[in-house]
């Protein structure tokens, strides 16, 4: 196992995270895997409150006691606090201690705030007592480190960094999404920063492995060094030196065994220049099939009526991939769990954004698209609700 430095505290943090979302309920099973990973070098495990089960049964698992003590005293738990379940003060005090009840655990070493979608809600948090209760928890060693997990588009991601003197963040990021939501330039900002970044999504949820173009997968298959659409996309992640640790839901022995191989070997900056001219046909190759061939670089913004257009445009190349049920359910997130709803809709067609596009896209044309796909009969009171139940009003 390859370890990276967390460059705020000195802690040797493996290369490869386990993202327990997707353990299997199979107590046995997921017993088996977690001891496994562990025993090869895997030391930084991800799981939150709102993932049903999983903080009892990664509990149960890792209190578990051997000869050696218990799996416990050998990782980094990530645990995450849901802000939309946060109404008063009290509720932070509620919900972390169901989660160390859960996690039989006396501290949590990396915790985050789940899906922190805009300052705003960071504001919220202040307002309720946060930074007063953290650092009540910080006193008695029950927190350690605190981040966020973020899902939104690149500008409201560094205003947060800037929000906060944060000890580390997580962000969705792979070849694929390497301009879309915080991307690289968000993943520079956050190193710049001295943070340590954890990486969630970096297969797209297995999107890379199955969802892409054919294409794609026979520019895979001609390359020069013989690697799997898997390991390619994980080598990809790894090659960033910025990079900290990369989360795998890995839900059977074969996956575990073939990412630990992976890890094992990956090293940052190792791509050579004819590994970097094989993602650039494969990212041409994606940009030919997108129904927006945003770039993410931000020119278009800010919209004078709030639009995200790059986010929009985000969401409308994820119909090819993702399916159109799944880019509603994030195209919803990203535009209306934040205060100010950000959705194709508000566009008034000034054309602003159009005079600074370098990609020449017709950015009034394309939102009308996004507003036909992603903003049906469901989209108003779903939005509705969404902010409701993020407590925005």
């Amino acid at each position: 196992m390859k370890y990276r430095v967390n460059p705020k505290n000195g802690d040797n943090l493996s290369t490869l995270g386990y993202g327990a979302m997707r353990l299997p309920k199979d107590e046995k099973l997921a017993g088996e895997l977690l001891g496994y990973a562990i025993e090869n070098g895997v030391n930084y495990i991800d799981t939150a409150y709102m993932y049903a089960g999983n903080e009892a049964l990664l509990g149960r698992i890792l209190s578990e006691k051997d000869s050696q003590g218990t799996l416990r005293d050998c990782v980094k738990i990530a645990t995450k606090m849901p802000p939309y379940l946060v109404g008063k003060r009290e509720d932070f005090d509620k919900l972390f201690n169901i989660e160390l009840e859960r996690l039989r655990t006396d501290h949590v070493d990396y915790y985050l705030i789940h899906m922190l979608t805009d300052v705003a809600v960071w504001e919220r948090f202040k307002s309720l007592g946060f930074l007063e209760w953290l650092h009540q928890k910080r006193e008695s060693g029950q927190i350690i480190n605190l981040g966020f997990s973020y899902h939104g588009g690149k500008d409201e991601f560094l205003k947060l960094l800037d929000a906060h003197d944060w000890d580390f963040c997580m962000i969705q990021y792979n070849y694929y999404d390497e301009n879309n939501q915080a991307g690289k330039a968000g993943l520079l900002a956050a190193s710049a920063r001295g943070l340590p970044v954890m990486i969630m999504e970096p297969l797209r949820g297995g999107k890379l492995v199955n969802g892409m173009p054919k294409s794609v997968y026979e520019i895979f298959d001609g390359a020069h060094v013989k690697r799997s659409p898997v390991e390619w996309a994980l080598r990809w992640v790894w090659n960033h030196p910025q990079v900290t640790t990369v989360l795998s839901g890995m839900n059977s022995m074969a996956m575990l065994k073939e990412n630990l191989r992976i890890a094992s070997d990956a090293e940052p900056e190792d791509f050579t220049e004819r590994d970097f001219e094989l993602f650039a046909k494969i990212r041409q190759l994606i940009e030919d099939a997108m129904l927006a061939p945003c770039t993410g670089c931000g020119y278009c913004m800010p919209c004078p009526k709030g639009v995200d257009i790059p986010t929009c445009f985000t969401s409308l190349n994820d119909i090819a991939i993702e399916g159109k049920r799944r880019a509603f359910t994030k195209y919803l997130m990203y535009t209306a769990a934040t205060k100010e709803s950000s959705e194709a809709s508000r566009c008034v067609k000034c054309g602003k954004c159009e005079k600074h596009c370098p990609q020449g896209i017709p950015i009034r044309e394309k939102l009308e698209l996004v507003q036909k796909e992603l903003e049906g009969v469901l989209y108003k009171p779903a939005r509705f609700f969404v902010k409701k139940f993020m407590r925005f009003s």
